[in-house]
Parts: C-alpha cells; structure tokens; sequence
C-alpha cells in the first residue's frame, strides 16, 4: 500500500500519512544517540559519534554540536549534508537578528523560524523534508537555559531533557526516571554519562565517539560555552560505569 502514496511528499495516505516525512524520521533513528538535558545554571548537550574506520582524519572539527550564536547550541541527529545547509540558515538569521535589533535573537523565535522552513520542505512538490532533527541549547533574559527539539515535520517542543537517534527509547525512559529539577551541572554530566552507558552500543564509549558540550553563565554572568575535551570526557564516562563493568 505505501507504494503507491510514498513517491510524492505531498500525497497522502488513506490513513492520513505522509511516507516521506516517516522515511525522514528513520534516517534519524538510525544515527548515533543525541542527549540534551537542563540543569539549574546549565544545558548540556551530547552526541555519539559514528567511527566508520580508523584511517578517517578526524581532525578538529566537530560532527555532533555546532555554535550558533554566542547564546545557542545546536546538536544534530541524521544526514549531516542536510544539517549543513539548516545550520547555515540558523547562523544567518541570528546575525540578522543581531545587526537589526542590537541584541541576541530569543531562542523559541529562532527555532520558530528554522521550523517553518522545514514545514515548508514537507508542503510543496519537488522537494524533499530535511532528513535531520535538530535539540537546541540556548539562554535568554526572559527564559533562561532552554532545551528544544525540532523534527524533519517542522514540530518542535521544549523540554528538560530529551534523547534522538538510535535507541531513544532507552535513553528517554532513563533521563524520565532520573532526571530531577535543580539539578547541578555536574549531576547533569553523570546523568548523560549513565544515559550513554546503557544507550549507546558499546559498553565502553569514549571520546573517540562521544561530543559533549556545556552552555552556561560564567562569573561575569556572559552566556559561553565550552566543549569538554578527551580527558574529561574518558575520566566521565568511566567514573559512572556500573561497579560490575569498572576497571581495575
């Protein structure tokens, strides 16, 4: 039955489905897991890596989390490629934003915008949705730390913490379990640190596959963000492992 309704973006189902934007959703699905989480002078942002072979540079550059703006992060689940042109559009219209008004852009309004974009890539023939799902990090004066996460669909909702990618559904059941408000930056770090453990396919991650990045206050009350490097991240990740699968 899909056959006959899933070429188009535009053409609906009998049930009321478009194929193409649930085919969209599974190229997210099938990417390595992505975790955000609130904490109470914090957002923290982390995204698992996929190592294809070892002869692959892996430079400097980041493949997970990306800078927006001096007050928002993005990570980013699905086909990079498509994340590329959206992440551009993003950094375009918060510098817009900026020139125009003299101030950073609010955050809900930045994702609004980005949103009806994607909308848009679901409506009209000829094209096809964004194969990719975006969970923004951001800080403004009215708000404070948000989390929010946008789909292929256009939808977005904010949230306290949330998972995309490959086994979400693990990862969703445990932060909904273990997450509290209030909570430090450092108890947000271990909780991802868990969520990872039991997500990701490995019993070991390290920071070979593993991104994370933190966006908070600093003393001077300036919004920064900084990502954490290999030995924070190893010595994380270790420190939470289960008493039966820790080191010697």
């Amino acid at each position: 039955m899909a056959r006959r309704y899933d070429s188009r973006t535009t053409t609906f189902s009998p049930e009321g489905r478009l194929y193409q934007v649930e085919y969209a959703n599974e190229a997210i699905n099938n990417t390595g897991t992505t975790l955000g989480v609130v904490c109470q002078d914090s957002v923290i942002l982390a995204g698992e890596k996929k190592v294809i072979s070892k002869l692959l540079d892996k430079g400097t550059a980041s493949e997970k989390l990306y800078i927006i703006d001096d007050h928002i992060v993005v990570a980013v689940a699905g086909i990079t490629a498509d994340a590329n042109i959206l992440i551009n559009k993003l950094r375009l219209s918060a510098q817009r934003f900026r020139f125009q008004f003299g101030e950073a852009m609010p955050v809900e309004q930045l994702v609004t915008e980005i949103c009806d974009l994607k909308q848009g890539y679901t409506q009209f023939g000829g094209l096809r949705p964004f194969g990719v799902a975006f969970m923004y990090a951001g800080y403004d004066e009215h708000f404070g730390f948000q989390l929010y996460r946008s789909d292929p669909d256009g939808v977005y909702k904010g949230w306290m913490a949330n998972a995309m990618g490959a086994n979400k559904a693990t990862a969703e059941s445990i932060l909904n379990e273990q997450w509290k408000e209030g909570m430090t930056t450092q108890e947000g770090l271990d909780l991802m640190a868990r969520v990872l453990l039991k997500a990701m396919d490995t019993s070991a991650p390290t920071s070979d596959t593993l991104e994370v990045g933190i966006l908070s206050k600093n003393d001077a009350g300036k919004v920064t963000y900084r990502m954490l490097n290999s030995d924070e991240i190893d010595s994380l990740m270790k420190n939470n492992k289960p008493a039966e699968v820790k080191e010697d």
